[in-house]
């Protein structure tokens, strides 16, 4: 465990956000060095066909991605199937470029395995992600497993909507599918958009703006976990009557139990292991409501046994985000191991059989 004893001591010593950017400048720079991407990714990849599913009209290597967040500006877009992850999630992007919120805004919660950002969605702006992305295309190694981008709103848009389709129409001509974020707790007024009608203009604008691109992209919608039963019924139900094809569950929370660190009073998003159960009573009330549509289960996820309950509370896959940060870069690897181990001990021929079975 080279990363628990030596890589991650050392960034630990450095500033949250500093470290992030230490770390994200080795992936990047593996991501444009293919020969050594390609000896990493030998020992990482897991190839068992059990773990591979067919969603979105894509197709999965296995249920385990990388959650926005860690690669905000598509700078390491290659790295993550090097990896060993089954797709990866770039953003928040937004359309304008803006800073985010001011530093600190990143803290470590270690005894608690979890972390508090409140980031506010800084981005380059949808511009210069796009040209990002055009690039890593032009190399052929973007999609190599499917890639989402993750959009939000920016932060002085007076008209939403409108400003989510701006991202939308620069950026879907890259991804293989977009994850509509309106649920992060650092953008002021953004989780408004969950809301009945405010959420049935944007997938409805968002779903016009997806016709007149020249492959239509899967649109998913990402909710937050501090949701109650008749909010969660009418996100449901507007993401099934307006041609949403999946729902990601869930963002990080404002709430703080189970912490224990001196650090819970920051404001912001919590991840890590004290959102798990919050998340998956979410997943689990979803996928009930869901009728079939695919839901990516979020929150919390450090080991096989986390993804696999994800899985039976109702996720056809799964992503990392604070459980990387702690575990390395080999928690993909161990996760898929333990995901093929447990359906081989259980009978288990393919994920889609496990979806929900305890939901």
């Amino acid at each position: 465990m080279i990363y628990r004893r030596i890589v991650r001591p050392v960034l630990f010593r450095l500033d949250p956000e500093r470290a992030h950017a230490v770390g994200l400048g080795g992936l990047a720079l593996l991501a444009r060095t293919p020969p050594v991407g390609r000896l990493l990714e030998r020992r990482l990849r897991v190839d068992d066909p059990r773990l591979r599913q067919e969603l979105f009209g894509l197709t999965f290597p296995n249920p385990v991605g990388l959650a926005a967040g860690l690669d905000k500006q598509a700078h390491a877009v290659p790295a993550w199937a090097h990896l060993g992850f089954g797709f990866a999630e770039v953003g928040t992007v937004t359309a304008q470029p803006q800073p985010g919120n001011p530093r600190p805004r990143i803290f470590r919660l270690p005894e608690d395995l979890a972390i508090i950002n409140r980031l506010g969605f800084n981005s380059d702006g949808s511009d210069a992600v796009a040209r990002r992305l055009r690039d890593w295309e032009e190399t052929g190694r973007a999609h190599r497993i499917p890639l989402g981008v993750n959009i939000g709103k920016s932060r002085d848009a007076d008209d939403p909507a409108a400003d989510y389709v701006t991202t939308f129409t620069r950026v879907a001509r890259y991804a293989d599918y977009l994850a509509v974020n309106v649920s992060s707790p650092n953008t002021p007024g953004l989780r408004d958009l969950q809301e009945r009608s405010a959420l049935e203009t944007l997938v409805t604008r968002l779903a016009a703006a997806n016709r007149t691109q020249d492959l239509r992209r899967p649109i998913l919608v990402k909710i937050a976990p501090d949701l109650d039963q008749g909010a969660l019924e009418a996100i449901v139900g507007i993401a099934r009557d307006h041609g949403v094809d999946g729902l990601i569950v869930a963002n990080t929370t404002i709430g703080r139990d189970g912490v224990t660190s001196p650090l819970h009073t920051e404001t912001g998003g919590l991840s890590g292991a004290p959102l798990r159960p919050l998340a998956d009573d979410v997943l689990r009330r979803v996928h009930a409501l869901a009728a079939g549509m695919p839901i990516v289960g979020v929150g919390g996820i450090f080991t096989g046994a986390d993804a696999w309950a994800k899985i039976l509370a109702g996720a056809s896959l799964v992503q990392v985000y604070t459980g990387f940060v702690y575990e390395g870069p080999g928690l993909a690897r161990r996760i898929n191991e333990d995901l093929g181990l447990v359906m081989e001990r259980g009978g288990v021929r393919s994920i889609a059989e496990a979806v929900g079975q305890r939901g």
